[in-house]
């Protein structure tokens, strides 16, 4: 039977052992999964050094970031389709408003304060450095491809894809 969306390669079994002869067959949900779950582990491993999290991290960006101060609204919002729940975020900004590393002005705007900017910018140095570590070997137009590649993956999936679903 021929396929109706390009060449077709049998799936196989996930195989951490592969040879790169067999990587056409290999799943895409494992090889996505397992870099998702080490470059994770990694980051937050490197974090916890410091003790903070991820999470804090995405705030003092978040809140560093874009036009003007956000609410505390605007912050959970944004960052809650990233967070383990739907209330990690809000706890986030609470834990950081403790550490003094943001403040609330009257108008119920989120600011970093001094402190809160210096781990903001020590975070940013050590996630250069994990990027580096995670990047090594791996050229610039390697990297490109490869996100490229998943984003059409995405894509493909959500129905954004070329031509329409065969199915």
């Amino acid at each position: 039977m021929e396929s109706l969306i390009g060449t077709t390669t049998d799936q196989a079994p996930a195989n951490p052992a592969a040879t790169d002869d067999m990587l056409a067959t290999q799943p895409i949900g494992y090889w996505s999964g397992l870099a998702h779950a080490t470059v994770t582990r990694h980051l937050r491993d490197a974090m916890a050094k410091l003790d903070v999290t991820q999470p804090q991290y995405w705030v003092l960006n978040r809140v560093n970031g874009g036009l003007g101060a956000p609410s505390r609204e605007e912050v959970v919002a944004r960052l809650t389709h990233l967070a383990d729940g739907p209330h990690e975020i809000a706890r986030v900004v609470d834990q950081l408003l403790h550490r003094e590393w943001l403040r609330i002005d009257d108008g119920q705007r989120l600011h970093l304060t001094d402190a809160g900017e210096a781990a903001r910018a020590r975070l940013r140095e050590l996630a250069t450095e994990v990027r580096a570590v995670v990047h090594k070997g791996i050229s610039d137009d390697e990297y490109v491809a490869a996100l490229k590649v998943l984003r059409t993956m995405v894509a493909n999936v959500e129905g954004n894809g070329a031509s329409g679903n065969p199915f």
